[in-house]
């Protein structure tokens, strides 16, 4: 098959690890006083990773539990993409291992370094692919953050969390339907705002580089939520304006879980119902990338997505990396 006119979703997947870590073990690490995190920022729990537990053993139950789930066969499968920022190695690629322990003998396999966005544009990118070749697309989103946390960056320490979701997108005949409206935003003037200082191109591996500066650092939490605010609230009108839909049409709002005071500040200038929101924070915290695939598929076990249905889904992340999407259910 060559070309279809729309994509649709087939399958969605996601997984935890199984370590539980409350708030009450990192507000003690941290000297924080009782109920601080959550206050804060919603969280009451997140996930960890076990001890040898690569991005890629977290990866492989979410995208296997999608493929199974759209019932496609392994060999039709085109393209992997992988949107991580915690990959297993620096060198070589994450995806093309993925491909492979999942059995997708005939697809490609590709990173995406998108930080808290990657979802969404591997999303738009599987979209476009889908659409010209007519062949599935998997996308994962994965994450091993708690290995990034900086002790005594409080403000980013008490966030971060592992996580996977994924979603197997196929070619679909409804041309209303699918990715009916995305943008995707950058702002590169705020670079620094979230980063990992060293092991980059910028200051290479070197026996003098303190470990510290290998660790995720967040310098101005303020400006991050403004700007994460309007980042997010911007794209989803934009992505909405494009679709051709208002606040009502949107029957679930899925947006990047970074803290509950940024989310509902978008939903609340954006006009969306508090019913539709999606979340899964408080449970599992900042997985980055995985946490928009993994709350819509959570969302979609509870309440299967219905034919019809428009979800708006938006993120900002490192970078900045920025955007939203409105996905019309066939």
């Amino acid at each position: 098959m060559r070309g279809a006119p729309a994509s649709r979703i087939a399958g969605l997947g996601r997984h935890a690890p199984a370590r539980r870590v409350e708030n009450a073990e990192l507000e003690a690490m941290l000297g924080l006083d009782a109920g601080w995190i959550a206050r804060r920022t919603g969280i009451q729990a997140r996930r960890y990773a076990a001890p040898g537990e690569a991005l890629t053993d977290m990866a492989l139950p979410a995208a296997a539990q999608a493929l199974e789930a759209a019932g496609v066969k392994t060999e039709d499968v085109g393209l992997l993409l992988l949107a991580t920022s915690t990959p297993d190695h620096l060198l070589p690629p994450s995806a093309p291992l993925l491909a492979h322990r999942l059995g997708l003998a005939r697809a490609g396999g590709v990173d995406l370094a998108g930080a808290c966005s990657g979802f969404l544009y591997a999303l738009t990118l599987a979209d476009g692919l889908v659409r010209t070749r007519g062949r599935p697309v998997l996308v994962v989103a994965a994450n091993i953050l708690s290995r990034r946390i900086n002790p005594e960056d409080r403000s980013s320490a008490v966030l971060f969390a592992d996580a996977a979701g994924a979603a197997l997108l196929v070619p679909s005949d409804a041309a209303d339907a699918g990715l009916v409206g995305a943008h995707l935003t950058g702002d590169g003037a705020h670079y620094g705002l979230i980063h990992i200082p060293a092991g980059g191109s910028r200051r290479p591996y070197a026996p003098d580089i303190s470990a510290q500066d290998l660790l995720m650092t967040m310098p101005d939490g303020r400006a991050v939520f403004t700007l994460a605010v309007e980042m997010m609230t911007d794209s989803a009108r934009r992505a909405m304006e494009e679709a051709g839909v208002d606040a009502a049409a949107i029957t679930r709002f899925v947006p990047h879980q970074a803290n509950t005071r940024i989310f509902e500040a978008v939903r609340k200038a954006l006009g969306l119902a508090p019913e539709s929101v999606v979340s899964t924070i408080a449970e599992f915290g900042n997985s980055s990338a995985a946490t928009i695939p993994f709350s819509l598929a959570a969302s979609a076990e509870a309440r299967p997505l219905e034919r019809g249905e428009r979800v708006l889904m938006t993120a900002v992340g490192a970078g900045l990396t920025g955007g939203a999407v409105v996905y019309a259910v066939p």
